[in-house]
């Protein structure tokens, strides 16, 4: 008859010794994790040099540029926005609130 500590002190896990592939494994792992790791912070230094010191200034006039110049921000600040409309986002405003 097997006792409760005997039962608890068996090894159910097999031989550990055989097959030992993990060690080697992580280490295999972590050198190619690191190797990556240099070339892309070599590879965005390379980069970052090529960028000019500073970008100009772009040229085009405040309107030009945009295909919505007829349309107009309600939160410019020269009015109050409504916010009792009844869109879904107000609703569940009120609802939550």
């Amino acid at each position: 008859m097997l006792t409760a500590a005997q039962v608890l002190a068996e090894n159910n896990f097999g031989d550990t010794r055989t097959g030992g592939l993990a060690g080697p494994m992580g280490l295999f792992l972590i050198l190619v994790l690191g190797t990556a790791t240099v070339l892309l912070i070599r590879n965005m230094n390379a980069r970052l040099r090529r960028l000019p010191d500073r970008f100009p200034a772009q040229g085009l006039p405040a309107e030009a540029g945009r295909a919505d110049a007829g349309v107009t921000d309600p939160t410019d600040g020269t009015g109050a926005v409504d916010s009792s409309s009844d869109s879904p986002n107000a609703r569940q405003q009120h609802r939550n609130g």
